[in-house]
Order: C-alpha cells, then structure tokens, then sequence
C-alpha cells in the first residue's frame, strides 16, 4: 500500500518465526541470513570470526550471531524468544528466533503469535521428529499463514535429492491434518549457504526459489483483515499547549479493517455514533489508515472515548460478549484448575475472568483430545471456558489474530499466566 505520508512506496514488512528441534540449525541459519544479506556490522563479524577461531572450529560459526544468553551458549540451544531485525532492498523483516525444545513451548508461543510466517527446520539426516510436528501442530493453531519447511544440513547427505523428497512427502502427508493455507518446501545447508541467499550448485534438480527470494516475494498483505474495522483505543491524546488546547484525539493501533476521514463509526461499548474527522501520523494528515498502523484518530462529535473502547464501523461492529470458548497456552508452573480467577487483556482492555470448566487437554503430538482433563501443566494446551466481569469485543482468532487473543494474569504476582486464541 502507498505511503500516504510521503507518496512514497511503503516497504512491506515481513515477521517470521523460526521453529524446529535442538541442533536443527535455526541459529545458524539466521545468522546466515543476516551475513549473506550484509545485515551485521564488521566489529560484530570480527568477534565472531575471532571466537569460532578460538573455539577451534575451522569455519565461521555464524550461530553466534543469535545466540545471545551465556545460558544458551553455555547449553548449546536456544531458551527465550530472540528478535532480530534487518532488511533488504525489497523488505524489511522481524526474526522471531522460537526455542526449540519441549519445555520452552510457551516461548514458541509467544514468538509466533505475531508472524506472518512460520519457518520450520529440519535436520535432512534425521527427518521429521516429534519437535517438528509439534511446532507445525503449534503455527497452525496459530493461524500463521504462510509456512516454510526448510530441510537443513543438505551437505551432510551429499545434496541428495531422493532425501529431499522422501521428507517432502511426509510432511506433506502430515500437513493435510493441518490448517496450513501456504506452504514451501526449501532444501538448503545454513552453513554452507546452499538455496539461503545465493542459489545452490549443489542441487541444480532443485527448481524452486531459495529461502531468500521467497521471503522477499510472499504476499502477505492480504492475510490481513482488511474489512472489518477494529481500532482499540490505546490513549485519549489531549495536548497542554495554548497552540493545540481544543486538539483531543484517539491513539492506537488499528486491528483491522481501512479507516478512512469522512466513515461513519460507532464507539463501543457505548454504541454512540459519529464520523472519523481526521487520521494523523507525525503531525500528518493521512488518506487512510490500515493494519497494523499505529496512528491517531480525530471525531467529528465530542463523544466520550476511553482506553479500552473501539472503534468499528456502524453495521460491521463485533458482538460483546462475556462468555468465552477459547484454545489456551498454559505458561504456568502452577496448573490452570476449573473456577479459578484470573485477570484477562484483550488489546486495550483489561477485566476479570472466570474459567468455568476445561473442556480438553490437546496433544499437540498426535492431536488427541482428552476430555478427562481436569487441569492444565505447564506448556500444555487445552480448550477451555472462560466467563468475564466486562464484555469484551471480541473476534474469532480464525478472522483476526489481534481481536482474537487475549492474555491471562495472576492478579497476585502481575505475571502472565496463558495465552488464548478465542474460538466463538
């Protein structure tokens, strides 16, 4: 979409989350990505180079461009959620570094629930493992749009082809019991380059793109909600100074939908109506404003408008609701138990929630349910039901991740306890 600020063209952003089991290679392969793409300063490739020297390594041990906790170093994996930022001449792009091992799949979780890709590794000697069914089962649930399985370490089975397309077809195989709209199937070696950036002498049998081109060329503006309009009010912005005393505006990030001068609107949950007069960003006067910008929004008529209200059009406005069926990571040492009390956040506003029952505790290995459950352990995932002090204006997760989630927080300690993806 154009850039209505400066009529320049907007460059697209692309956030991606890495997934895969430990020892997979997803440190390397991003620390490949940002030397390939000249995305890392020299002092920092200096230091590299000079700690792989020491350690003996004979090459440049590129995982340690992402690696960045002593613990992580000092056990050889990945533990919290890494972000890296760079960018190409095409796109910019969000790394989101995800754990790959089973106790930290609430850290998976949160990695993931912002991406618009999911990119899962798997090592080509060993095949699809458990891990990677587990991360496949946890971007689908997701609702990550666009999937890429990159079959890694292609120079340890001499770029075989037969390899490639034996895990090819499990995977496949495996994906049909899966909601996974886009998918791409890339062999490569992280360490030695092959189909990252640069296209692989290697494996000339394969015709697909590298892992580069297709992150810079998957079309992800329309895995957006772009007709329902949602704007939740973050902040009431009303200026101290003589010059802008009258200026009284809405500040947030619009969750969906296009907002343009001049719509007619509702605020919920008062349902008072009027028009959008003007949308600013930086002092500036925009044509439209569309996700997942953060802007602020001027009404004709002097309604009342709080954090925590939204912002919707007037025959397209989400149903408030208090009673909730929701899919829940558990994040948790303490399990999650029936008619415990929580605090709940759903995008600006925050209430109280009961969970009224669990209805099953989901494998996320071979995707059984077991409604015997009567409690959620930590990392695990179940369907629960949860009933709220405040509506909320919500939407189903499958319409729009951001109205579709909330967080769930010990009042006591102010620690964020689960994530839900709301089901109705």
């Amino acid at each position: 979409m154009p850039d209505n600020t400066t009529g320049r063209r907007h460059m697209d952003l692309l956030r991606f989350a890495t997934a895969g089991s430990v020892d997979d290679g997803k440190s390397t392969l991003i620390g490949r990505l940002l030397y390939d793409s000249k995305a890392i300063f020299e002092d920092q490739l200096d230091a590299v180079e000079r700690t792989s020297e020491a350690k003996g390594h004979g090459y440049v041990d590129l995982s340690l461009l992402t690696d960045g906790l002593r613990s992580e170093r000092e056990q050889g994996i990945t533990i919290d959620v890494a972000y890296r930022y760079f960018a190409t001449p095409n796109r910019k792009f969000i790394i989101a570094d995800t754990p790959g091992h089973v106790q930290y799949t609430r850290n998976m979780v949160t990695g993931a629930s912002t991406a618009d890709l999911g990119l899962i590794l798997v090592d080509a000697r060993h095949g699809l493992t458990e891990q990677s069914r587990r991360h496949a089962v946890l971007l689908s649930l997701l609702r990550v749009p666009h999937f890429v399985l990159a079959i890694n370490k292609m120079d340890l089975v001499d770029y075989s082809e037969d390899v490639y397309r034996t895990i090819l077809e499990e995977f496949t195989t495996f994906a049909t019991k899966l909601d996974v709209p886009d998918l791409e199937i890339i062999p490569i070696s992280a360490l030695q380059g092959d189909n990252v950036v640069d296209r692989s002498v290697n494996m000339d049998w394969y015709k697909g793109p590298t892992l580069m081109h297709h992150l810079e060329h998957v079309h992800v503006a329309s895995d957006r909600d772009y007709r329902d309009v949602r704007f939740p009010v973050q902040y009431v912005i009303r200026p101290k100074s003589d010059q802008h005393h009258d200026y009284r505006g809405y500040g947030g990030t619009v969750a969906g939908g296009v907002l343009k001068p001049g719509d007619e609107i509702v605020v919920l949950p008062s349902g008072m109506t009027t028009t959008i007069e003007a949308i600013d960003l930086f002092g500036q006067e925009l044509d439209a404003a569309y996700p997942p910008m953060s802007v602020t929004v001027r009404l004709k008529d002097d309604v009342d408008v709080s954090r925590g209200d939204m912002i919707a059009r007037i025959h397209n406005a989400p149903v408030p609701k208090q009673d909730i069926d929701a899919m829940i990571c558990w994040m948790s040492t303490t399990p999650l138990q029936p008619r415990q009390k929580l605090a709940i956040k759903h995008t600006t506003r925050s209430a109280r929630a009961l969970v009224k029952d669990i209805q099953y505790r989901l494998d996320v290995n071979t995707l059984h349910r077991d409604p015997d459950a009567t409690t959620l352990g930590l990392n695990e995932i179940g369907r629960i039901h949860l009933r709220t002090t405040t509506p909320l204006l919500a939407d189903v997760y499958a319409q729009n991740r951001t109205t579709g989630s909330f967080i769930l927080i010990d009042e006591a300690t102010g620690i964020t306890v689960g994530a839900g993806m709301i089901n109705n």
